[in-house]
């Protein structure tokens, strides 16, 4: 498949998002308003700022705030804020796309004064919000604006967090070639979006790089970047679809596997616990934390400092200092890393630790360029 079959495929799904964000519209009417989640209390000697009179605001993607990925990492840097600041904080979840207008709609009658939207996903709700509500602040976790010809817009009030997560994911299948016992490693991803297929992008790349510099022959499964074709389970919540994923993986001879899917990618990390042998590749947080019931088989994760982002765009806007301009993570400025080998240390080889230091700090220098379709 070319590039322009590619563009194709993401124009569609802007599309089939503004088509959901038009009907979702239809049903706010009707709809009753969601309940927003309770935020939870300071536990006991927790210091927390002086009440400010400020609203800080969040809607998730499907998978909801405790998916121990990119919607938990969000709600983090909003729990932060609240306790640093002294912000009041809303935040409501999404179980469908169907959810994401009325929840909006939902904050927006709240009077919220900055609301986040977290996830690719809510791009056109936030976007049509952003634009009926001019005195309110947005901010869109993995995904710029853009007009009806998908060109990117800038929106005065809305501020795409985004990341270039391919240098980090770059670093980890580095490392996973460099750590395979089977010469197979794979990736897949749950749907086929810009901010997903970046990291498999990386991925590939970084496995590339391992077998030009030692001559070996390392083989991804799960993804082609050439083509952008590959491995999607088709959504983020059906951790079964992920299992089923990885133990075919599993089944070919991979022995570390990387899911791009949100709570899916825990079924991955159960098929892999199950088989005995086979390592993960966290991603958006650093899985040994947030997933300890699989630490042992965390070989890194490939990290994107959401929380962060989030806390920053919130201060800002407290501050008076909000702008509208990108904020893009990079390793250069530590929006994004691998964590640590943590108990798998010892499986990486010393070699392979040395290489992924220097590489790091080639790609910070900027004398190392790791590119992907989708990179900001």
């Amino acid at each position: 498949m070319n590039n322009d079959n590619g563009e194709f495929r993401v124009k569609k799904i802007i599309q089939v998002a503004a088509l959901g964000a038009a009907t979702a519209l239809v049903l706010t009417a009707c709809a009753s308003a969601p309940t927003a989640t309770p935020t939870t209390a300071p536990s006991a000697g927790a210091t927390t700022a002086a009440a400010v009179s400020y609203k800080a605001c969040m809607v998730s993607d499907a998978g909801g705030f405790e998916d121990k990925s990119f919607n938990q990492s969000g709600a983090e840097g909003l729990d932060k804020a609240k306790a640093d600041l002294g912000v009041g904080e809303v935040k409501v979840e999404s179980t469908a796309s169907t959810d994401f207008t009325p929840n909006i709609e939902n904050l927006v009658s709240q009077d919220c004064n900055l609301i986040v939207g977290v996830g690719f996903n809510l791009a056109g709700p936030i976007q049509t919000a952003a634009n009926a509500n001019p005195k309110i602040n947005f901010a869109l976790v993995d995904s710029a604006f853009s007009d009806a010809s998908f060109k990117p817009v800038t929106l005065t009030n809305g501020k795409p967090l985004l990341f270039n997560t391919q240098e980090a994911a770059f670093l980890a299948g580095y490392v996973a070639a460099g750590t395979t016992k089977t010469g197979k490693v794979a990736t897949f991803g749950g749907m086929q979006l810009p901010s997903v297929s970046i990291f498999m992008d990386g991925f590939a790349d970084g496995v590339a790089q391992f077998n030009k510099d030692s001559s070996k022959s390392v083989q991804v499964l799960g993804w082609d970047k050439a083509k952008q074709t590959g491995s999607f389970t088709g959504d983020f919540d059906n951790q079964a679809n992920g299992q089923n994923q990885a133990k075919a993986f599993i089944d070919q001879g991979a022995d570390i596997i990387m899911p791009v899917a949100g709570p899916v990618g825990l079924g991955a990390a159960a098929a892999a616990k199950a088989a005995g042998n086979v390592m993960i590749v966290g991603v958006d947080a650093d899985w040994y934390n947030t997933a300890p019931e699989y630490k042992s088989i965390v070989l890194t994760s490939v990290i994107k400092e959401i929380g962060q982002s989030v806390y920053d765009t919130v201060k800002q806007s407290v501050d008076g200092s909000y702008k509208s301009a990108p904020y893009v993570g990079t390793l250069a400025n530590k929006g994004i890393d691998i964590a640590p080998f943590h108990d798998l240390d010892s499986q990486v080889p010393a070699a392979v630790k040395a290489k992924v230091t220097e590489l790091k700090a080639s790609i910070i220098s900027g004398s190392l360029k790791v590119t992907s379709p989708s990179s900001n």
